[in-house]
């Protein structure tokens, strides 16, 4: 005996509302009312006979048979969305969009895109730049690169990445810095936002006075602007590998003094779970690891 299926619109409802526990976030995911959301749940519950949910006090909890129905209707909704990347990716050519730190695109991941795009010539790679949280399905993004703890809740977060934290000068700058404390007569580069402490925490490490960080200094808003400011000369960077490296290796910039501190945040790439396993997402991510990892071949 075959069993009819409820309603479309109030199975979306359900799993929304289960992601968020929230008929207000469901409704602006949905862009229908909160009173449309609540009447669809509703009807589903009457369809099925079972209450879904429990309207308590402090706010929305699945009930028995709500947590034993949502599993297969978040896979069900899971596989569609699968299905319906693959179609997209086999209509036309594969689309693959990436949202990032500025900094990071620019002294990072731009320098070496061009041996992704030989690898997988078949995907053209879209560069979103923004300090931004993304929404991935309002904002039509495929993957973000962001820096953290790697605990984006609903997300999957595959690690790359971790910065040390050092001192960094032009080469001529270098020659006027023998030990930390010369630092003293020098303008000190930063950059604002979560890695502004960075200056104190090394000198802190470095057995240095923290009126150091007091003294004459540049903030930027961007680690590129800070960087490109000590390869002109203008002070001494407290420099993140991932933003200098390059510039280390050109010459254009040296590290004064031997001691780097490991940040314990790290640089991930996060992608919804429902589209994690698709084919060029799956490509970028092969790439990146296979890029950290010094290996020669991405496929």
């Amino acid at each position: 005996m075959s069993v009819r299926l409820p309603s479309l619109n109030g199975l979306r409802a359900f799993e929304a509302v289960c992601r968020y526990m929230s008929f207000t976030k469901a409704a602006e995911e949905l862009n229908v009312t909160q009173t449309a959301v609540s009447h669809q749940i509703r009807r589903l519950e009457a369809e099925l006979g079972v209450a879904l949910f429990l309207r308590l006090n402090g706010g929305l909890a699945l009930s028995e048979d709500g947590q034993a129905y949502l599993p297969g209707v978040r896979a069900a909704f899971q596989a569609l969305r699968y299905s319906t990347e693959q179609l997209l990716e086999s209509r036309d050519k594969s689309v693959l969009t990436i949202s990032t730190l500025v900094s990071f695109a620019s002294k990072w991941l731009l320098p070496r895109l061009p041996s992704f795009q030989q690898a997988f010539p078949a995907i053209d790679v879209r560069i979103s730049a923004s300090t931004e949280r993304v929404d991935f399905r309002k904002d039509a993004i495929d993957a973000a690169i962001r820096y953290g703890r790697g605990d984006w809740k609903g997300l999957r977060a595959d690690f790359l990445m971790s910065d040390e934290v050092f001192p960094v000068c032009s080469p001529a700058l270098a020659k006027t810095l023998r030990a930390p404390a010369d630092l003293a007569n020098h303008t000190l580069l930063q950059v604002s936002g979560v890695t502004a402490g960075d200056w104190g925490a090394w000198l802190r490490a470095a057995g240095q006075p923290l009126q150091l960080a007091e003294g004459p200094r540049m903030t930027f808003d961007l680690a590129m602007m800070a960087v490109q400011a000590a390869v002109d000369g203008q002070g001494v960077c407290i420099g993140r590998s991932t933003y200098v490296e390059d510039d280390l290796r050109a010459g254009r910039l040296v590290a004064p003094f031997g001691l780097r501190l490991k940040d314990e945040l790290g640089f991930y790439l996060v992608t919804p779970h429902e589209t994690a396993e698709s084919k060029k997402i799956v490509a970028f991510r092969t790439w990146l690891l296979a890029l950290l990892a010094g290996a020669d071949t991405f496929v």
